[in-house]
């Protein structure tokens, strides 16, 4: 089986989608002859031509807004947002009309449309480059929020947006773009061809949005993860000793509620990890929901672990990071609390 970066799974994510629709049109800001500032759409203009992948100006709320109007025209619009931190001046187009489009319009209208954008930092980008906006999106009625963390998951998952009928937003962790990050910066980069999810079949196949995954089964404490911490959980499992079970969530709207509840009534004990700030950050949601799903079966009480409250540094970047010593105290406090 061949064996993929996220950026090449991606990028053979909408190929097959590209191939197998007509409709499934892609664009962004130098997704065209570029092929993206991350090359995610390198060579599908040169294949599908320049009708059904281009360039589009330097306005967010232009692409997004474009890409509506194509979705209740009957196009499945797949558009890059160039970084995540630059969807705000989107923010109103996604909010107030693809995610509004099937309800305003009593089913007469959807939006199938996905709107790809890098997310997190881990490569130096500061404070406008860094940002992890998923609860901006997890807030609003009427989207589906997917957040991969490896090249098998993120191809299936890509799929299975384009093909959905409603608009999905896709944050893909740059910092896993070449390769499984575990929060350890001062060891080599360990490449996704090393990796067993690195592994990503040729052709047409989905992972379904709303069913979460377990990475590590164990008996101790539950560990809720996405994207880019699912790998330093993981990490800090074993340099703990700890016996965690990390669920990486994959989908964070739809949940899959019945994977989170199974694995914290079995532990008695939850952490939740992530790289956004920590207040209102989805954390806070999921923490609500174990506590309301789970509370006879909580043994001590659920431990948040996060990114600071603060704009994301760039000096100070593997101070704000939450990687494998902090995701430990976490584990630790839990066991203990």
């Amino acid at each position: 089986m061949p064996r993929r970066t996220m950026i090449e799974a991606i990028r053979d994510a909408m190929a097959v989608a590209m191939e197998g629709d007509d409709d499934v049109v892609v664009f962004g800001e130098d997704v065209g002859y570029f092929g993206g500032v991350f090359r995610c759409t390198q060579g599908l203009q040169a294949r599908f031509g320049k009708s059904r992948c281009f360039d589009a100006p330097i306005s967010e709320l232009g692409i997004v807004g474009a890409a509506v109007g194509m979705a209740a025209y009957g196009l499945k619009p797949c558009i890059e947002i160039q970084f995540a931190d630059y969807m705000y001046p989107a923010y109103d187009q996604i909010v107030s009309e693809a995610a509004r489009l099937r309800y305003r319009s009593g089913g007469q209208f959807t939006a199938p449309m996905v709107v790809r954008m890098p997310t997190g930092g881990g490569i130096f980008g500061g404070q406008t480059h860094s940002q992890s906006p998923e609860a901006l999106f997890t807030h609003v009625a009427g989207l589906k929020t997917v957040v991969p963390s490896n090249p098998y998951d993120a191809k299936g998952l890509l799929i299975a947006a384009i093909e959905d009928p409603d608009p999905v937003i896709f944050l893909e962790p740059k910092r896993l773009y070449n390769g499984p990050f575990d929060g350890h910066h001062d060891r080599p980069v360990t490449p996704w061809a090393r990796h067993d999810l690195g592994e990503v079949p040729d052709g047409h196949y989905t992972v379904p949005l709303g069913k979460a995954a377990i990475r590590r089964e164990g008996k101790a404490v539950t560990v809720l993860a996405y994207g880019t911490i699912v790998h330093v959980a993981e990490a800090a499992a074993v340099e703990t000793g700890i016996d965690a079970e990390v669920i990486d969530l994959r989908t964070l709207l739809p949940l899959d509620m019945e994977t989170i509840e199974a694995s914290v009534r079995k532990t008695g004990r939850c952490v939740i990890a992530h790289e956004a700030t920590l207040t209102s950050g989805f954390g806070a949601e999921l923490a609500a929901l174990v506590q309301e799903s789970c509370f006879y079966h909580l043994e001590a009480p659920i431990v948040r672990v996060a990114g600071w409250d603060t704009p994301y540094p760039h000096a100070q970047e593997w101070a704000y990071f939450p990687g494998p010593e902090r995701v430990g105290r976490a584990l630790r406090a839990a066991m203990e609390g």
